[in-house]
């Protein structure tokens, strides 16, 4: 540990870059050494029930609220310690740095009960297989050491029933103090093949242009857009009497001031969101007043309107046929109606003053970005510091003449 302070104090940008790559790979060695003995040291605690010291009933439990571990992380942890009681080819080896928590936690299912019963029954060695895959884990990467984990796996009940792949799946969502999410999923093969194959199709048909995201962005952004079109369908279920819809409370003097920062509003799962944000999603949203009175109560509320009503946004999916954003090709079904003047300042809902745009792209345009109709009927598109996005080949210099 005290060394771990003094590194601290190096200055890292005065090493070379052999100099960083060998600090890192020493790292990886010392934080797997301390991996294996936090594993060890819950797995002791774990058998003689040393949470109950604090009240508790489980390691897990103990772990997400004396340490702030996800509920993910704690299980993964005891999990694990539970398997090396029976894998010390691997503890070994873990202790020493040469293999990962990561690793551990890809090789613990072959130690789960039912497993080594299946094991016992077929003659299986156990201490073979855990010198067998540990001599995987250490030179390989871990994408080869999972193949090696299911095929035993496979192989101790080669004609038994197919298992139920929603036993396995598991989604796992944290919320963050400014309303962002991460999360963790598994999926069986099955589940993980339509996943990739929906995202596929909605990445491939939203690439254009000047598209620079990574394809981890394009992936997350594709994930939203399916939320997007499901919800926008109205086929999910109802809930107590309501179709499923993004909710955002902000008061109106908020909703209608551009200057407002950060924090005005609400949404119904408890992120707090900008006022921009806010408008953006009124575009082509519906919208309730609700009068509050001064001990937070509603005093009042109106009927929910619906700011595009059908006929004008099938009249501008007819006419943009998709996203109007220089270089993008969206479908109408992936498309917000974008009020071109914010209705909350006076902008009427009708064709003339409404845009077809995909999420993406109407966020751009809310943080900057603008588009206009020609008299001609083509649309064009303006970056934040005025320079025009011009798409295809662009002619330099004088034109071409030929000879008569």
């Amino acid at each position: 540990m005290a060394r771990l302070l003094v590194l601290a104090d190096d200055d890292l940008h005065a090493l070379g870059d052999r100099a960083l790559l060998d600090r890192t790979a020493e790292l990886v060695r010392e934080r797997n050494r301390i991996d294996a003995e936090l594993t060890r040291t819950i797995r002791v605690a774990d058998a003689r029930q040393a949470c109950e010291h604090d009240g508790l009933k489980t390691m897990p439990s103990w772990l997400r609220n004396h340490s702030r571990l996800s509920a993910a992380a704690a299980a993964e942890l005891v999990r694990s310690g539970r398997a090396l009681a029976h894998l010390p080819v691997l503890a070994a080896a873990f202790a020493a740095g040469d293999v990962t928590a990561d690793q551990v936690a890809a090789i613990a299912p072959i130690a789960r009960d039912a497993h080594r019963v299946a094991a016992a029954e077929q003659g299986v060695d156990l201490a073979e297989v855990d010198a067998a895959l540990t001599a995987i884990a250490v030179p390989q990467p871990h994408r080869v050491l999972g193949q090696a984990v299911d095929r035993y796996l496979a192989m101790l009940d080669p004609d038994g029933p197919e298992p139920d792949p929603t036993e396995g799946r598991r989604l796992a969502i944290i919320k963050h103090a400014d309303g962002s999410i991460t999360g963790r999923f598994d999926l069986d093969a099955v589940g993980g093949e339509k996943l990739q194959t929906a995202l596929e199709s909605v990445v491939q048909v939203g690439r254009c242009a000047g598209d620079e995201r990574t394809r981890t962005q394009q992936s997350a952004d594709a994930l939203v857009q399916l939320c997007d079109n499901q919800l926008a369908a109205g086929t999910l279920p109802i809930l107590r009497g309501h179709k499923p819809q993004v909710i955002v409370k902000i008061a109106v003097e908020d909703l209608a001031d551009p200057a407002t920062g950060p924090g005005a509003a609400g949404t119904g799962f408890g992120a707090t969101i900008s006022a921009a944000r806010a408008r953006w999603l009124a575009c082509d949203g519906a919208v309730t007043r609700i009068v509050m009175g001064p001990d937070g109560m509603p005093l009042d509320y109106g009927r929910t309107l619906r700011l595009v009503p059908p006929h004008v946004r099938r009249a501008a999916e007819v006419r943009d046929a998709g996203c109007v954003f220089a270089g993008c090709g969206a479908p109408t079904f992936w498309c917000d109606v974008h009020h071109l003047l914010e209705w909350i300042n006076g902008g009427e809902t009708n064709l003339e003053n409404s845009a077809l745009l995909c999420e993406r792209h109407h966020t751009k345009v809310h943080h900057g970005f603008r588009v206009e109709r020609q008299p001609d009927g083509r649309w064009r598109t303006w970056r934040p510091d005025g320079t025009e996005i011009l798409t295809g080949p662009q002619r330099t210099g004088a034109p071409l003449t030929t000879a008569a």
